[in-house]
């Protein structure tokens, strides 16, 4: 085939390359720059266009090459791990992930709601809201449902630890100009140091009419990094540890100081809070003048992609993963099983996903699980659907039929730590969803609601694994306890397995994100016939 270069040109059919064996995935960047190459499994068939230079690794074409997950099967059922890939690079901050989710909801056919207006709806109709722009709420209404059926809810959140701006950030020290920075969540803080990293967020834009205009802004490009101290300025690091100091070490570059800098500095009072060369980027970004901008709230991101890893790609490495992995896989799950409108003709339920922010520090916001959000929709809806008869108790009677997976991943036993799980519940990748168990209640998993998430993958012959934490260790929490206790409805905890949870590039099993995706479009589709087999209180 050469010494050393393969051509291929595939136009339309299947065909593995016996050098590379590889996959092309659309990665979600301008156009002007390049395609990133990622290798595949040999086990997932794709259909990649173009021509490919094997042995540098570059294309020899202009023509972006991709593989769409719908070209590829895993266990006879389409995988989403390439479409996943891209919800990530797409999603650095919570708003992000908030608008794609939204673009891809409108595409599907569900029509936008708005929580100040009234609302009409209907049974086979398809809907969703926003709040903040960071939290968001759909539901699929059964063509079937009466007043007072439950709800069958998935449930995730949209954030993920970061470091973010300070409401005054600039600062400048030695020659340098930087970023004010305070931490958000428990992140692993010495994971940020030597990244390339830059800024997203939102930014509040003064429009020409006086109005104030809502924008997503995201700058590509490495704009800020954090520097470690080298080895030779700290000679015990590697045996007392890094143990950097989070208000003077963690402190991001912007840039070198100039006179020229000082100079516009000084001349621009009333941007004073932030570098004007800062302002300057997001201004281009936007298509707006520096004065324009009048309110920004934005995330340091580490610019890194989102990729495909290990021999034989069977890692996904990112950041976010927790939890915008759970995210995607309900919100992929509650689009696919309603994609045509048979597929609601027998539902007696309505099908929910639902989208917090701020899990990481609590859920106590207007926008975290905390805030009554999702139940005041629940009662909303079935209000609506009543047409104003309401039957008595009608809301009280559709919680308590209802059911909530609450999914947020879950630790995956490291096999350099393996004493730190329990040593009869150490979840690993590629083995299914992992159920959560506490019994102090720091998840909400009963008997009850684990055996019926179990039976639904047991009909589908999804694989399940389960966690509980070692008795001489704390546990973490979720937003399941929250919701479950807020107007008490049954709730499942569970979780994707991963490694370096809170990182700032994550680790999780690509064939885990498939399976999470099929027991979550079966728990929609299958939930009511299972449920109605189970008599507890009678």
């Amino acid at each position: 085939m050469g010494e050393d270069i393969l051509l291929c040109l595939i136009f339309g059919f299947e065909r593995q390359l016996q050098f590379a064996n590889m996959v092309i995935y659309k990665k979600t960047t301008a156009p002007s720059d390049p395609p990133p190459l990622f290798y595949r499994n040999s086990v997932t068939p794709t259909l990649p266009i173009g021509i490919v230079h094997v042995a540098s690794g570059r294309f020899c074409t202009k023509t972006p090459l991709c593989a769409r997950s719908d070209q590829s099967e895993t266990q006879g059922s389409a995988s989403i791990v390439g479409d996943l890939l891209e919800y990530l690079n797409e999603s650095w901050t919570p708003f992000h992930a908030t608008a794609e989710a939204k673009r891809q909801l409108i595409d599907a056919g569900f029509n936008l709601l708005n929580e100040n207006d009234d609302w009409e709806l209907k049974p086979g109709g398809r809907y969703f809201f926003t709040r903040n722009m960071s939290c968001l709420v759909a539901f699929a209404v059964g063509e079937k449902y009466s007043v007072g059926n439950g709800f069958h809810i998935i449930a995730a959140h949209t954030d993920s630890p970061c470091l973010k701006l300070k409401p005054k950030s600039a600062s400048s020290k030695s020659g340098y100009l930087m970023v004010n920075v305070q931490t958000y969540g428990g992140g692993l803080w010495h994971t940020w140091f030597d990244r390339d990293l830059s800024v997203a967020g939102r930014v509040i834009v003064k429009g020409s009419d006086g109005s104030f205009l809502h924008k997503l802004v995201k700058v590509k490009r490495p704009l800020l990094r954090v520097p470690t101290l080298a080895i030779h300025l700290d000679r015990t690091v590697n045996k007392d540890g890094f143990k950097p100091n989070l208000e003077t070490h963690l402190i991001p570059l912007l840039a070198t100081k100039s006179e020229e800098a000082s100079e516009k500095s000084s001349g621009s009072s009333s941007k004073a809070a932030h570098h004007p060369q800062l302002m300057q980027i997001l201004s281009e970004e936007l298509g707006c003048g520096i004065d324009d901008i009048v309110s920004i709230e934005l995330n340091i991101c580490d610019t890194q992609p989102s990729c495909l890893g290990g021999v034989n790609n069977e890692f996904i490495f990112s950041g976010r993963l927790d939890n915008l992995a759970s995210s995607y896989c309900g919100l992929r799950a509650l689009i696919d099983s309603c994609a045509s409108p048979s597929d609601l003709s027998s539902e007696h339920a309505i099908r929910m996903v639902a989208l917090f922010d701020n899990e990481e520090v609590g859920s106590d916001s207007y926008q975290g699980a905390g805030a009554p959000t999702m139940f005041q929709a629940i009662r909303r809806i079935v209000g609506s659907l009543s047409h104003e008869h309401v039957s008595e108790n009608a809301y009280e009677r559709a919680i308590r039929q209802s059911f909530l997976v609450s999914a947020d991943m879950a630790h995956g036993v490291h096999p350099n730590f393996t004493e730190k799980h329990e040593e009869h519940h150490r979840p690993e990748m590629h083995k299914g969803l992992v159920i959560k168990h506490n019994a102090n209640q720091r998840y909400a998993t009963s008997g009850l609601t684990a055996f019926l998430f179990k039976e639904i993958a047991k009909i589908h012959k999804l694989p399940t694994q389960e966690f509980v934490v070692r008795n001489d260790m704390g546990c973490g929490s979720t937003i399941g306890p929250i919701l479950a206790s807020g107007v008490g409805i049954r709730t499942v905890d569970c979780g994707i397995a991963q490694l370096s949870m809170h990182s700032v590039r994550e680790i999780c099993g690509t064939e885990d994100i498939d399976i999470a995706y099929r027991h979550f479009k079966a728990f929609y589709q299958s939930f009511s016939s299972i449920d109605r087999k189970l008599i507890v209180d009678y």
